[in-house]
């Protein structure tokens, strides 16, 4: 068992990371809980026990349909209902999108209340789970509406990924091959629980210096952009990390339009994507540019004029606003051809 901390003053909180460590929950919880609400989703494995407590569950639907200001709504009657107070505590147990949705939900209710999140997928583990991020999506986009609201720890239990479908364990890959790009960590020579475990501490770290994404929390978010467009035009068809996946690519080959980066560099991200990590590195076919063009307009990471890109370049990782139109769009068509 490993227990990092994240340190933020009077919001820091531990991150434990292990086999079994769901037994451990019992020493996050807030002290003056009384009552606990637990937000999940069918089919999650977890057995949480809270002696003492007052618990309610609530499960909510699955998908990305479901993450929505109505879910939120719904779960605050639910709150009302069992009077669950500010001094209680509010438990994501699921997914990116149980964490985010239960993180929001927690945000909200009576103007703050604390949140723990046991995330139960890969994706939850090395990125949605900690740093505080929670949000719901509108039609217009992803993750519209939302707050940054820590946790007051997170545990990641690794014996959930044992009964993980594939399909979710490839979500999940899409944002550690993220982390391949951002640190240059050899990544691929550790087992996957090493491999988890050095994600978390990335991103930790990162939270660490910059909660609020003033900065270099930013660099979180690579290949993201164009990820959250795709995820909206194939009407979530693309799972998030999936979609990220092929956002890193994009990326790439935006760098490389802008003259940031080689080809030979261009060719190390398809090779890390496709070759190590077994995904996707082009979107289904039949997808229109000029609706993923707007949809990269409407992301919330957009700064006054131009579309604003996470890139690779010769200092590495960097924001990069006020791209131009043109160089988008042709790199658009090297991802969609």
């Amino acid at each position: 068992m490993r227990r990092l901390n994240v340190p933020l003053g009077d919001r820091g909180y531990d991150v434990v990371i292990g086999r079994g460590v769901v037994a451990e929950l019992a020493s996050l919880l807030p002290a003056p809980a009384q009552r606990a609400a637990i937000i999940t989703q069918d089919g999650i494995p977890a057995e949480i026990v809270l002696p003492g407590l007052d618990v309610t569950t609530f499960v909510i639907d699955q998908g990305e349909g479901a993450k929505t200001l109505n879910t939120i709504e719904t779960l605050a009657r639910g709150f009302a209902d069992m009077g669950l107070t500010r001094n209680d505590v509010v438990i994501g147990v699921g997914g990116g999108m149980v964490t985010d949705v239960a993180g929001f939900a927690a945000s909200s209710w009576h103007r703050g209340t604390p949140v723990l999140h046991v995330p139960t997928s890969l994706l939850g583990m090395v990125d949605a789970a900690i740093g505080g991020k929670t949000g719901v999506n509108l039609p217009e986009g992803k993750n519209l509406v939302g707050a940054y609201w820590q946790p007051t720890g997170v545990l990641c239990d690794f014996d959930f990924l044992e009964t993980l479908p594939q399909r979710e364990m490839r979500c999940g890959m899409g944002e550690m091959a993220k982390y391949h790009f951002l640190t240059g960590d050899n990544l691929l020579a550790m087992d996957l629980e090493e491999r988890v475990a050095r994600c978390i501490e990335i991103k930790t770290e990162i939270v660490a210096s910059d909660e609020r994404e003033s900065g270099r929390r930013a660099l979180l978010n690579y290949g993201h952009t164009f990820a959250h467009a795709l995820e909206i035009a194939t009407g979530h068809e693309l799972a998030h990390g999936e979609a990220v996946a092929i956002g890193l690519v994009y990326a790439a080959e935006l760098g490389h339009n802008l003259s940031r980066i080689d080809v030979d560099r261009v060719q190390e991200h398809r090779n890390v994507v496709a070759g190590e990590y077994d995904l996707m590195t082009s979107p289904p076919s039949g997808l229109d540019a000029d609706e993923l063009m707007a949809l990269m307009y409407r992301d919330k990471k957009a700064l006054g004029s131009g579309l604003t890109f996470v890139l690779d370049g010769p200092s590495g990782i960097e924001v990069v606003s006020g791209v131009e139109e043109e160089p988008v769009r042709r790199a658009m068509e090297a991802i969609l051809r």
